[in-house]
């Protein structure tokens, strides 16, 4: 995913919106509580600092450094549209994806040169089961960034859905080598099979974000295998480790959307 950038300005939101997925339901628990934060206080800039970019590639931040060059350059329309990305990221953030869609989808029309970096929105459509559009935008992205191993992965997760897990393996996106050793085991247990419970115990005892990644992805394995209890049991790990708990990044976000989604509880 895009590096983050250090340029965030505080967006408020006057109202929070009810979570929106495709699966939700009206017993989910209060999003701030769910979420650990008073989510009033959202609209604080954060400093990120610059050892913690290293972590992940998926921050709340302009979505690439092409797209923050060409809201510089391409007029009133591109500023626009980066803004409404934010606002995409910030409502998915809260549990609003569907919220989150549409403002990625207003950022494309005031700006179609985002759609080709928007992975993002690609998450969004992933949580609102429609499949084939977040795949469709997971190719569009790797065909602009043929080393993001996370967007080959999600693309492969919404072709199981629409396809099965032998064909959306035969259309596994091949990207480059990526620079962390978690998301390469990720990388070769979707494309290739495996126990994702090593992929897990592989990364227990190191850094904070690698279990967490570990986790997610088991998780996410298990989803496309229709295993729904291992599933939670990974997530809901990763929702209650110190990353999870206490990062900005938004793959920690997701993860609790993910929990959102499929009513299960707060962690």
């Amino acid at each position: 995913m895009a590096t983050a950038h250090n340029l965030k300005p505080a967006i408020v939101v006057s109202s929070i919106p009810f979570p929106q997925c495709s699966s939700f339901t009206s017993t989910t628990p209060h999003l701030s509580r769910f979420f650990g934060t008073d989510l009033s206080k959202i609209s604080r800039p954060q400093k990120l600092l610059p050892s913690m970019l290293l972590l992940s590639r998926r921050r709340l931040a302009l979505p690439s450094v092409s797209g923050m060059w060409e809201a510089l350059t391409g007029g009133s329309s591109a500023r626009e549209a980066v803004m409404a990305i934010r606002r995409g990221m910030l409502l998915f953030r809260q549990g609003d994806v569907l919220g989150s869609l549409v403002e990625f989808d207003r950022a494309i029309e005031l700006d179609p040169r985002q759609k080709a970096h928007l992975w993002q929105r690609g998450l969004s459509l992933y949580y609102l089961d429609r499949f084939e559009e977040g795949a469709e935008q997971f190719r569009l992205d790797v065909a602009q960034n043929p080393n993001d191993t996370e967007e080959s992965i999600w693309c492969f997760l919404c072709e199981a859905q629409l396809y099965g897990v032998d064909e959306a393996r035969r259309r596994y996106l091949e990207v480059g080598r990526d620079p962390r050793p978690v998301m390469r085991e990720a990388y070769s247990l979707f494309k290739d099979g495996g126990d994702p419970e090593k992929l897990v115990a592989a990364f227990s005892g190191g850094r904070e974000n690698e279990y967490f990644y570990a986790s997610l992805y088991a998780g996410l394995y298990y989803e496309s295998q229709d295993k729904q209890d291992e599933a939670k049991r990974h997530i809901v790990a990763a929702c209650q480790s110190p990353y999870g708990l206490r990062s900005d990044d938004y793959m920690a976000s997701l993860a609790k959307v993910h929990c959102l989604c499929r009513n299960w509880g707060s962690t």
